[in-house]
């Protein structure tokens, strides 16, 4: 099916009750090592690139890479810009061929957040893009290795969520119920009764952040109660570091660099097999 929308990778999600993982990609070993686990596994996917990705001169040669990978993969893959900080990045990756973008205004009071996402799904649907929002806030800098605790004063409300959906039309909300990006510091809980009040009210999917470090029984809790889609960066990152740490260690450090390209790759590919084996990630109906 090669390239999608948000709107279409989840379209099923919410009647079906399952989740579909986003993984950030990196470089080029990150973005087959999920695309071939997602078409290895017959299922739909969502490949992330982060917002500073924008910022570097070389991303015009890798972003065009990535665009034709996705195009060319024999199952759905959204390529979603990850928490876009500002307008201009948001448009700059509609621009690009991103088929979903993020703005992430969280950190704006309502008002605000509501003025410029509604401005942005208004430009994105007109290209055929959907558009992903938070309410609500996610703890600790996307990326960040330093383990955070959750704060619950960020919490979303579930009156925000539905007020901030009726003036936006956003496609997906992410929303804050217990998690952090990152590592998270303590034993991580998501507060279900939250999630429960939050479904009640929005029938778009529902996204959670900073899913790293979540044990599946919390993963499972969470998609039962009304999560679609689930971002998962720092474990496949951590995988891959401990896979080549592991190769280096197992030949006293007389490796091939594409040894240890390879031994990243296949670790890579593994946390997301498992990570959409815990998400029930459905292949999507024709």
């Amino acid at each position: 099916m090669g390239l999608v929308t948000l709107n279409e990778i989840l379209r099923e999600s919410v009647e079906k009750n399952y989740a579909v993982g986003a993984f950030d990609t990196l470089d080029d070993n990150f973005t087959e090592a999920i695309v071939s686990a997602a078409e290895e596994e017959g299922k739909p996917v969502i490949l992330m690139i982060p917002n500073f990705f924008w910022e570097k001169n070389e991303l015009s040669f890798y972003f065009n890479k990535l665009l034709d990978r996705c195009r060319r993969a024999s199952v759905p893959v959204c390529l979603h810009l990850d928490h876009g900080n500002s307008f201009e990045c948001c448009i700059k990756a509609i621009h690009g061929g991103c088929s979903s973008i993020m703005f992430d205004g969280s950190s704006l009071p309502i008002e605000e957040n509501i003025a410029v996402t509604k401005e942005l799904v208004m430009i994105a649907h007109a290209c055929g893009v959907s558009v992903e929002a938070e309410i609500g806030h996610v703890g600790s800098p996307e990326g960040e290795l330093q383990a955070s605790e959750v704060d619950k004063r960020f919490y979303t409300r579930p009156e925000d969520a539905e007020y901030f959906i009726a003036q936006t039309g956003v496609d997906a909300l992410a929303v804050a119920v217990g998690t952090v990006h990152g590592l998270f510091k303590g034993t991580p809980k998501i507060d279900i009764g939250l999630l429960d009040r939050i479904r009640r009210v929005v029938k778009i999917p529902l996204v959670l952040h900073g899913g790293s470090g979540l044990p599946e029984s919390e993963f499972r809790a969470a998609i039962e109660h009304g999560i679609n889609k689930v971002n998962f960066f720092t474990g496949i990152s951590l995988a891959a570091t401990a896979a080549i740490k592991e190769t280096l260690e197992q030949n006293n450090g007389l490796v091939h660099y594409i040894e240890l390209l390879e031994a990243s790759h296949q670790a890579v590919k593994k946390v997301v097999k498992e990570q959409m084996c815990i998400f029930g990630t459905q292949p999507l109906a024709d």
